[in-house]
């Protein structure tokens, strides 16, 4: 059992429990600036036939389609619709207590309000978790298996220090943001698998009709790369600063007493079912929380001090 967050203030080492904006979490926005310009274009394009119809000005609909991402803040939102959109589910009877017992102890030793936060499940053969939202906690259906009461603890402190961090608003936004985006990648890809099929198909008797049809065809798949090129450019930076956002969160949990949990949980992850993309190489977040957890290498929060 880790040491509870008034055992550590006895010994001069205050835990921050409360949310705030660490430097991951400023970092976060550097893809969400990154994408605005095409987020912007795309907007644009879903409004030109709304204008038509309606007449509504332009600045309209971008505020308009910030002020709906709220709700991706709103916990009953998170709890019903955007756990599904992320393909989890809740907890299955079998999974529900090793979770929920796991959670119970995390949240009591920091005096967390569990209410506060939506905890669902992935169908996934991966041991892995993530954060999302401003309340929202995901973790594999492998992980829920194979980690230990211990473990899962550390596993799902980390992602709590991720909301604690609030590393995950400048993410929410920016999946937000992308949404459009995507559907234009999507949409431009499409047709221009019309436009190919309706060439050959239509245009086999006419030189013209046929370079017609091409012409088509390429400027759809210009269309759907340039979106395309957007979307992974937004996953790109999200992954970069996403590994800092993940030693931040590790630090935390050191902090919080459930760094040796955490390491336990990473060492089943090192090898073939190491972390995704966005995450450090677990043998590197090894090394790093088990270096701080030595004696003498613990700092205060606060001051920065041994």
């Amino acid at each position: 059992m880790p040491p509870s967050w008034k055992e550590n203030e006895r010994r001069g080492q205050s835990p921050k429990r409360r949310r705030d904006f660490d430097r991951a979490a400023l970092y976060a926005f550097v893809p969400v600036i990154a994408i605005s310009p095409v987020w912007v274009l795309a907007i644009t394009i879903f409004w030109l036939p709304i204008t038509w119809i309606t007449g509504v000005v332009l600045w309209k609909v971008l505020l308009g389609y910030l002020t709906a991402g709220l709700v991706l803040f709103i916990p009953a939102f998170q709890r019903r619709v955007l756990t599904l959109l992320m393909g989890a589910r809740k907890p299955s009877s079998r999974e529900a207590p090793k979770l929920q017992k796991a959670f119970n102890e995390v949240t009591q030793a920091w005096h967390l309000r569990r209410r506060h936060f939506v905890v669902g499940v992935v169908d996934d053969k991966d041991l892995n978790a993530f954060a999302s939202g401003g309340h929202l906690v995901i973790v594999t259906s492998f992980a829920t298996q194979e980690l230990n009461h211990d473990e899962l603890c550390g596993v799902l402190a980390h992602e709590l220090c991720h909301h604690l961090g609030s590393h995950t608003i400048a993410l929410t936004i920016g999946q937000w943001l992308t949404l459009p985006v995507y559907l234009l990648e999507r949409i431009g890809a499409f047709m221009h698998n019309v436009s190919k099929a309706a060439t050959h198909t239509f245009a086999r008797s006419s030189q013209s009709a046929r370079l017609l049809g091409q012409t088509i065809a390429l400027i759809f798949n210009a269309f759907s790369w340039f979106f395309r090129a957007g979307y992974s450019m937004m996953r790109y930076l999200g992954n970069s600063v996403g590994r800092s956002a993940e030693f931040q969160a590790d630090q935390r949990v050191v902090r919080m007493g459930y760094g040796r949990q955490l390491s336990a949980a990473l060492k089943k992850t090192v090898g073939p079912r190491d972390m995704s993309s966005s995450h450090p190489p677990a043998r590197t977040r090894i090394a790093r929380i088990e270096a701080s957890l030595r004696p003498g290498n613990w700092k205060h929060p606060s001051t920065g001090l041994k």
